[in-house]
């Protein structure tokens, strides 16, 4: 069913709303204003009304001072750390399931030369836990939108980790390297599902860009431990499986936090939203449209900003999951590292990555989101160069260190800005399905790169790394404009 700003003006009839970041009223002949809160106190101000526009969802996505919505959309309150009350609680789980993201998905790098050692494989052959894992996000892709209207956000959340952590807990039994292989594929579907839920849940928090900033950055936080952990297991003579204990462990943690912290995150909407507004959850907002779930996907995907995006998140991904899983290799057999200590260099990569996340996320916001990316893209293909180019270890590890700060901001600032330009009925469908693409691209090129690797050598990653960068500028330069960024 849609809605026009006529039929919304009952909105004032409703019991109040306590404590809105934004809160809607309605001003002398019946026009729809936007009022914001500047408190976040327990009382309505009347300052800074602005009518609310129909049209494109683009203007001031950060300070939600002036709202607009797309064809047949009605406005909805949106959501802050302090509204509604447990939104604080649902971001700390959020951020603790990138965490365990973050541990699955760097470990790889320092584990392949343990795992080729045990099952007696080379490059090509290791490298199809890359591409099941991909397959595994790409499955999820027009399954998570079906599965959180049927089941909600928090068993949603559920069901995706208990497949991670049994998945987890197979390989941790050492089983045949055909059965590791199918593991990493329910490992991806899981993450994947957690991880466009997450994605949607940050970018319609009213702090949009500092929000996946610390969501990813617990990505990179769980990254930058993980090759530390790993290394040191495997160094120690200890079993490379055993490694798996601890994203068990984490996941584990994650089922019993997320049913907690979201299990009344429906009930929270229609509370705490006017009946009458497109709801920020991809469930109501896509029933209010009248586009039945089963056919959102494929309205997603004819989205230009959708597959730009997904392009876009296709070459990021392939590049950093390159970089995380072949750079060990290319400094053991290019600049005669020991398998022991090089493997500590991913985690100076991760570190960057982490720190990049934390630390330039709100600047690359406050100069632009599309402008600072594009510096970024150039900054980590130039440091890519110099690894590439630069024959010293010491050298490597500090360009590496770099390149992971400069590519760290790059994924919350495009998806801040992908969610900005997506129409709210189809942002689950669409980030679900940019994020699978990604994990393609995290499966496709370093594939790519251990076939290529087997008879050129491992050296084939830096040039690889810097086609994708080129393939990241040119997408992001053809998203359409934002009207008003910040």
């Amino acid at each position: 069913m849609s809605y026009t700003a006529g039929s919304c003006t009952e909105l004032d009839q409703l019991p109040p709303v306590l404590s809105p970041a934004v809160v809607q009223d309605r001003t002398e002949g019946g026009v729809l204003v936007a009022t914001k809160n500047e408190s976040h106190g327990s009382q309505f101000t009347a300052h800074n009304r602005q009518p609310l526009r129909l049209g494109n969802d683009n203007h001031d996505p950060e300070g939600r001072e002036s709202v607009s919505f797309a064809e047949n959309e009605a406005p909805s309150v949106a959501q802050s750390f302090a509204f509604p009350p447990k939104t604080t609680c649902r971001m700390l789980s959020c951020c603790l399931m990138n965490f365990g993201g973050g541990l699955n998905d760097s470990a790889p790098g320092a584990l392949i030369p343990y795992i080729e050692k045990e099952y007696g494989i080379g490059y090509a052959v290791v490298s199809l836990i890359f591409v099941t894992n991909a397959l595994g996000f790409i499955l999820a892709a027009p399954c998570t939108h079906v599965l959180e209207a049927r089941l909600g956000r928090a068993w949603t959340y559920s069901l995706s980790l208990l497949m991670v952590a049994i998945a987890h807990a197979a390989i941790i039994a050492k089983p045949p390297f055909a059965v590791v292989v199918s593991c990493f594929f329910f490992i991806g579907f899981g993450l994947a599902v957690s991880l466009a839920l997450n994605n949607v849940f940050c970018a319609n928090l009213v702090n949009n860009t500092a929000a996946l900033g610390g969501l990813h950055g617990a990505y990179g936080v769980g990254g930058t431990i993980s090759p530390l952990i790993a290394t040191a297991i495997s160094a120690s003579g200890i079993p490379w499986s055993i490694f798996y204990v601890i994203p068990l462990a984490v996941g584990l943690i994650n089922i019993v936090f997320s049913v907690w912290s979201f299990r009344d995150y429906e009930k929270d909407l229609s509370v705490h939203h006017p009946p009458t507004a497109r709801q920020v959850s991809p469930q109501h907002s896509a029933q209010s449209t009248g586009v039945h779930r089963d056919h959102a996907l494929k309205k997603a995907i004819k989205n230009r900003v959708t597959l730009l995006g997904a392009l876009f998140i296709f070459a990021y991904q392939g590049a950093e999951v390159s970089i995380s899983g072949w750079a060990v290799s290319f400094l053991v057999a290019y600049r005669r590292g020991e398998i022991a200590k090089v493997g500590y260099i991913s985690t100076g990569f991760w570190a960057g990555i982490s720190l990049g996340r934390f630390l330039l996320s709100h600047p690359a916001q406050k100069l632009g989101r599309k402008v600072s990316t594009a510096g970024l893209i150039a900054g980590s293909a130039f440091f890519q160069l110099l690894v590439w180019l630069v024959p010293n270890i010491v050298g490597d590890a500090i360009a590496l260190a770099i390149v992971g700060l400069l590519l760290g901001p790059i994924y919350p600032c495009a998806t801040a800005v992908f969610a900005t330009l997506l129409p709210r009925g189809i942002q689950l469908s669409s980030l679900g399905f940019v994020s699978a693409m990604g994990s393609s691209g995290g499966a496709v090129a370093p594939f790519f790169t251990g076939l290529l690797a087997q008879n050129l050598g491992t050296v084939v990653l830096h040039p690889i790394c810097i086609m994708l960068y080129a393939v990241m500028l040119v997408s992001w330069v053809f998203l359409p404009k934002i009207r008003k960024e910040d």
